[in-house]
């Protein structure tokens, strides 16, 4: 009898019309949640003063700039410590995977707050680096880099002993298996978690205002301060970080798609 195999995966491919279905009920989501926040909002009575908070828009978008400065530089070296500390926690030497070990657990066991005002009121002054940009960049990157850290490690750990032994068994050496067996692999299932540790990033960056960054959660709080308001602030600070994770998470969902295929 004919049939489809029982080994065979049978894949199910979107159609326009599964598309546009998608468009109906996200524009029905958004119309729902819209009309609720507006009753929500209605219910407070409060007194909106947009024309104030308006005059503070270029100091908004100064904060709002120095945000995503700092989040990128962060990003990177977030990427760099997770990965060495990654590669210091799968060392062949004793004494490097202790080290590695401790700093991720000490890292991620403490809050970042204190880690901001230990390194930058302590560590800081100690190594005559007074720049509270470079500190917090810093700092940030190794907050997120110790979370990192772990992401990559589960992801390499994942990859099975077989894939290790099959490409021995093809004459790969140790450097080439990483290369073309384990890392892309590794990178696809750490994409998710990756992503999420990015959003957080982004987010994280709001606690640099204790060491004296003005950057835009600071600026907010400025602009409240002098124009009496506080809706009017925190509303389009809500908007501003949206615009980054959004697109951030898009974009890993995208990359996720791009290097997905059976293992």
């Amino acid at each position: 009898m004919g049939g489809v195999p029982a080994d065979e995966t049978v894949k199910v491919v979107a159609s326009p019309r599964n598309g546009g279905r998608e468009v109906v009920v996200a524009l029905g989501l958004l119309v729902g949640v819209s009309l609720a926040v507006q009753a929500l909002f209605a219910s407070v009575r409060y007194e909106w003063n947009w024309a104030a908070a308006w005059e503070y828009r270029a100091q908004f978008f100064q904060g709002w700039l120095l945000t995503l400065g700092i989040a990128a530089g962060a990003m990177g070296v977030s990427l760099v410590v997770g990965l060495g500390l990654m590669a210091g926690r799968r060392a062949p030497w004793l004494a490097v995977r202790m080290l590695c070990g401790g700093i991720v657990e000490v890292v991620r066991g403490t809050p970042l707050l204190v880690q901001l005002l230990i390194g930058y009121y302590i560590v800081a002054q100690q190594l005559k680096v007074s720049d509270p940009v470079v500190v917090g960049v810093l700092l940030l990157g190794l907050f997120e880099g110790a979370y990192l850290a772990e992401i990559f490690r589960g992801a390499v750990e994942s990859i099975g002993a077989s894939q290790r032994e099959a490409a021995r068994a093809v004459g790969f050496d140790a450097a080439q298996t990483y290369r073309f067996v384990i890392l892309p692999q590794a990178m696809r299932r750490a994409l998710p978690g990756t992503a999420g540790q990015m959003v957080s990033l982004v987010k994280d960056s709001s606690l640099l205002s204790v060491i004296g960054i003005e950057e835009l959660v600071q600026k907010v709080k400025i602009l409240n301060s002098a124009s009496y308001t506080a809706l009017e602030g925190y509303l389009p600070l809500a908007v501003a970080y949206l615009v980054v994770t959004l697109p951030l998470s898009r974009w890993a969902q995208a990359l996720e798609r791009r290097f997905h295929y059976e293992t």
